[in-house]
């Protein structure tokens, strides 16, 4: 638990895209740390994925239930969920029985392939599914070109079940509940909920420590809409995000939800005064400029925005 009090504190640790590699004996960016008790997370980096942090720049996390293990992230390569398996096996005896897939993005699918020669079924969303059908190529590709030597052994596969509202779960210890809250960062998006111990792990809905990423697509009332609706609803104690280390709701209240708010805020400010697209890429989020991929996400953000709102 002595790690659950640096996690939470009121103010959030401020992550760098500049440091190296935490657990260079492993393929892994990071170690995993128990959150809260039998409840594990491999942090990853919060800068983009690059060949020193091997494509693990989200969190791999796991659930020790006390009758067999769940797994939520394959992550982005086979050599990844290898590698968590490996630590998986210095926690506990127990087999794994089930991984999540948080979306259908490369870094939460792209190491499935692992697991389902192991024999472990796989769950995804269905509308993450077939985001990852569409893109798995391009999610290769990209694997490949950063990874090199550790993209080996990865073959592309989608989830074996997939849901589409809810999957409620009950082995050993734990109830656990999978579910799509609503829309959010992109397709079949959907939160590990364990409603006895007040902790979500959230997948890309959240983020505090990396700016958000807005996709074209992206509906970002929407993902307003589900914050303050289901998701508020709930109200985590214990978040562990996609990216970034465990904290609390009110950190990622303000770096996800009041972001997002803000963001609209002065694009249609923007919009209202006769702005065009040209200039809606330096509209202010000064406020956010400490978080790790801001350089990269910021003016890209802003115009997707505008692109968005500019006929609502």
């Amino acid at each position: 638990m002595r790690y659950l009090a640096l996690f939470l504190l009121a103010t959030p640790v401020f992550a760098s895209e500049d440091i190296p590699d935490q657990y260079p004996q492993s393929v892994l960016y990071s170690k995993p740390v128990e959150v809260i008790p039998h409840v594990f997370s491999a942090i990853g980096a919060t800068a983009p994925p690059t060949y020193e942090n091997a494509g693990h720049n989200n969190n791999l996390s796991f659930i020790v239930t006390g009758d067999g293990v769940v797994v939520v992230n394959s992550g982005a390569s086979f050599l990844l969920a290898k590698a968590l398996h490996d630590e998986i096996k210095t926690v506990t005896d127990q087999p794994v029985k089930l991984v999540i897939n948080e979306n259908g993005q490369g870094h939460a699918m792209l190491g499935n392939n692992y697991w389902i020669d192991q024999g472990v079924p796989v769950l995804a969303h269905a509308e993450a599914a077939a985001e990852f059908t569409d893109t798995a190529g391009q999610s290769m590709a990209g694997l490949q070109a950063y990874a090199l030597e550790n993209a080996e052994g990865t073959v592309p596969m989608g989830p074996t079940e997939t849901f589409t509202d809810r999957r409620d779960i009950t082995m050993g210890d734990f109830k656990i509940e999978v579910l799509h809250l609503g829309p959010a960062h992109s397709a079949g998006d959907i939160q590990v909920w364990l409603p006895e111990q007040g902790l979500m792990i959230a997948g890309d809905i959240a983020f505090h420590e990396r700016m958000p990423p807005i996709f074209q697509g992206t509906c970002t009332s929407c993902w307003i809409e589900t914050w303050e609706g289901p998701l508020t609803d709930l109200s985590p104690t214990y978040i562990i995000p996609g990216h970034g280390h465990p904290t609390n709701f009110a950190q990622v209240t303000r770096y996800t939800r009041d972001y997002l708010v803000h963001l609209r805020s002065v694009i249609g400010a923007h919009i209202d005064n006769g702005g065009d697209l040209t200039d809606a890429y330096y509209v202010d989020q000064s406020a956010y400029r400490h978080l790790d991929t801001f350089e990269e996400l910021a003016t890209k953000n802003a115009g997707v925005v505008y692109e968005e709102m500019e006929f609502e």
